[in-house]
């Protein structure tokens, strides 16, 4: 009996953790193609906060596919992005954080199309270095995109915990 409580209290946990990664607030966006009918071809401004890492922001600028599919959210986007992560307050480093290996952590996840393609971010830890990197990138169930970009926040006042 007390598995089972251990198990939906890590499901309830977890599912809290992608709930809280997969949204982002939009913070502005700017026309980059006039489209006659339906929205405007546009990139798009949001920003996130670090789920697991208090003190960490990011903004990230995506292209957003306009016209009558993209009115309906039925475009496919492109895999145009750029990110930049930086410390907003006192960076509090979980343990699981700094003991995990190089295939990273995914923090933010969205979809760039009616199925299959999304726009993630992946934070990693160097620890040699004593730095977040945090890697956006689309994929897609067949043929991802190479297309990415880094952006990275040095750990300065950090609080480490155990």
């Amino acid at each position: 009996m007390i598995d089972n409580k251990k198990k939906l209290y890590r499901s309830a946990i977890a599912l809290l953790c992608f709930v809280s990664s997969a949204f982002a607030e939009e913070i502005g966006s700017v026309n980059t193609a006039f489209v006659l009918l339906g929205a405007n071809h546009k990139i798009v401004i949001e920003a996130f906060d670090d789920p697991k890492v208090p003190g960490v922001s990011c903004h990230l600028s995506r292209a957003k596919t306009g016209g009558v599919k993209g009115s309906f959210g039925i475009a496919e986007d492109t895999a145009d992005a750029s990110i930049a992560c930086r410390q907003t307050g006192v960076i509090s480093l979980p343990q699981d954080i700094q003991s995990k290996k190089s295939d990273g952590e995914r923090v933010f996840k969205e979809s760039t199309s009616l199925l299959f393609k999304h726009m993630q971010v992946v934070r990693f830890y160097d620890a040699k270095r004593n730095t977040l990197v945090y890697l956006t990138y689309s994929d897609k169930l067949i043929d991802g995109s190479p297309k990415n970009a880094i952006s990275t926040v040095q750990i300065t006042n950090a609080i480490f915990e155990k």
